[in-house]
């Protein structure tokens, strides 16, 4: 009798975008998901980098009863009131940023993510209201303020110039905290365009990066079209950042709990 062959279970594997590997996904989750061949540091959710980032059972929530809406009754291929059903149903979020408290190596923090899963982690109301009641209570509790950016959309043309007036708020936020003493670390991710990039993700005290993320306000290929010339190596990446003085230090995933608990020790924060 012919053994029937045994097929391989879906999942067990994907193609790294980084060196177009076949790698393990067990191995690369194992690793805060990275390459372990070539150290592509893959999307990972608000959720699994408030796992990664800090201690465990330690974060609480802050301001998770605010909610969209749809002032403007925008309309692209589909009405934004039903754009934010089917995001929050998909992602599990509410908007796309995560605020609240936590400790960092037995250090307790103001922290804030933004996620790329929704709507591209574009910054409507919702999440500069989020952001700027996250700085504030950071400024009259005296805590480190940490802001982990993965924002690919920048300001949510859907809310008009109600989320561009975000980018004001927020900096103005962040302005009154730092003449208030406060410390500020900055966390960019791939990718961190936009109206983020070019407000509080750029402010930090401390702007540290992940290996080749892209970072920049309009993106390289809508930059060449416009102006006909052909961009630097690496142009809009961390790397390329770092070498021109945009960022202060580039931090692999894996070291980013220690790297943060160790700029705040000393600051004497």
């Amino acid at each position: 009798m012919k053994r029937q062959k045994r097929g391989v279970p879906e999942g067990l594997w994907q193609r790294c975008p980084g060196c177009q590997e076949i790698i393990f996904r067990k191995e690369a989750e194992r690793r805060l998901g990275v390459c372990p061949e070539c150290d592509y540091h893959f999307y990972v959710s608000a959720r699994e980098r408030i796992r990664q980032v800090l201690d465990e059972g330690t974060f609480e929530e802050w301001d998770m009863q605010l909610r969209p809406t749809d002032p403007l009754e925008f309309v692209d291929k589909k009405r934004y009131a039903e754009r934010l059903v089917e995001e929050q149903a998909r992602t599990g979020l509410t908007d796309a940023a995560l605020t609240g408290t936590g400790m960092i190596r037995a250090r307790r923090v103001a922290f804030g993510v933004t996620d790329s899963a929704f709507i591209m982690g574009s910054m409507g109301s919702v999440v500069g209201e989020r952001l700027t009641r996250l700085i504030e209570r950071s400024t009259a509790e005296q805590l480190p303020l940490i802001i982990i950016s993965g924002s690919g959309g920048g300001a949510r043309m859907h809310e008009g110039i109600l989320s561009l007036m975000q980018m004001a708020k927020v900096s103005a936020a962040l302005a009154r905290f730092d003449s208030a003493g406060g410390l500020f670390i900055s966390v960019l991710t791939n990718p961190t365009m936009g109206g983020v990039a070019a407000s509080f993700a750029a402010l930090g005290d401390f702007v540290f990066a992940e290996p080749r993320a892209l970072i920049g306000f309009a993106g390289p290929r809508t930059i060449k079209a416009t102006l006909r010339i052909e961009l630097p190596k690496g142009f809009q990446t961390s790397e390329f950042l770092l070498e021109h003085g945009y960022i202060d230090r580039i931090v692999p995933r894996s070291k980013l709990k220690s790297e943060i608990a160790r700029t705040i020790d000393y600051c004497g924060k």
